[in-house]
């Protein structure tokens, strides 16, 4: 079985898809599968393209059982509307053309989401390769965008609103990163095949069995410091400035260890 992988984000990028979609892709490999990437110049969350990467328009490597395609995207460290769609859309167009001239036909396409218009692109290449399209949501767009604010255009809004109609409707499956993400799809669309995939942590990688003395020894923190952390994105969405309030008002309480552990 050859499965193909298409993300705007993945390693040596930093971030919850580039870590689940890599361990992902490997799982996969390692159960027998031909697992190829079709993914983007590493450039986030920094917006700049990483060094061995720029100026190329495609580039082809491997990483262990994988192969990853790169193609080239629109970077810009602007926080508009405008350029964020236009990063969107160049790798949109850009997938397409290596996916159809580079890679050769593959029986299922996985799409993460957002971006939600990369469905586009996955749609094209579905029908071209008479593939089954997988397309995991581990954020409901524009769902999300409309509520906080991000996006206020109606047009745009409506034509999103479509897209993920169709995108959908044309998945063999629909898989969620989180159990309401998955009841909002189920609700809205009931027709549609979903699964919830949870995160995972990968016993490989990690000592789970480890205490936190060393964590406490080198940040300064006692043994009888109360530590409250988020670890993640660190964006407009997760709305951490509830986090440097909550600080504010206990600041008298030298107990308690605030800690945010991310970047974005």
């Amino acid at each position: 079985m050859k499965v193909l992988i298409l993300t705007q984000y993945f390693p040596p990028e930093t971030g919850a898809p580039q870590n689940r979609l890599h361990s992902l892709a490997g799982y996969i490999a390692d159960l027998g599968a031909e697992v190829s990437i079709l993914t983007a110049m590493p450039n986030y969350p920094q917006m700049e393209i990483k060094e061995g990467y720029k100026g190329k328009w495609f580039k082809k490597e491997a990483d262990g059982k994988l192969t990853i395609y790169r193609s080239w995207i629109f970077v810009a460290k602007g926080k508009g509307v405008l350029l964020r769609l236009c990063n969107y859309f160049s790798f949109v167009f850009t997938s397409l053309i290596i996916g159809l001239i580079k890679i050769k036909r593959h029986d299922i396409i996985i799409c993460e989401s957002p971006p939600l218009f990369l469905g586009l692109s996955a749609l094209v290449l579905k029908w071209i390769m008479r593939s089954k399209l997988v397309f995991n949501v581990s954020d409901l767009w524009p769902e999300s965008a409309e509520k906080l604010g991000i996006v206020t255009n109606k047009a745009l809004l409506g034509v999103s609103y479509k897209l993920e109609e169709i995108l959908y409707k044309n998945s063999s499956l629909v898989s969620g990163q989180t159990q309401g993400i998955i009841a909002n799809i189920m609700q809205r669309f009931p027709g549609v095949n979903t699964v919830w995939l949870p995160n995972g942590i990968d016993f490989n990688q990690y000592d789970v069995s480890a205490n936190g003395d060393t964590f406490r020894t080198n940040y300064g923190v006692t043994a009888e410091d109360f530590v409250l952390m988020y670890a993640g994105i660190v964006g407009h969405a997760q709305g951490l400035d509830v986090i440097l309030e909550a600080a504010e008002i206990l600041k008298t309480n030298q107990e308690i260890k605030f800690f945010i552990v991310g970047d974005g």
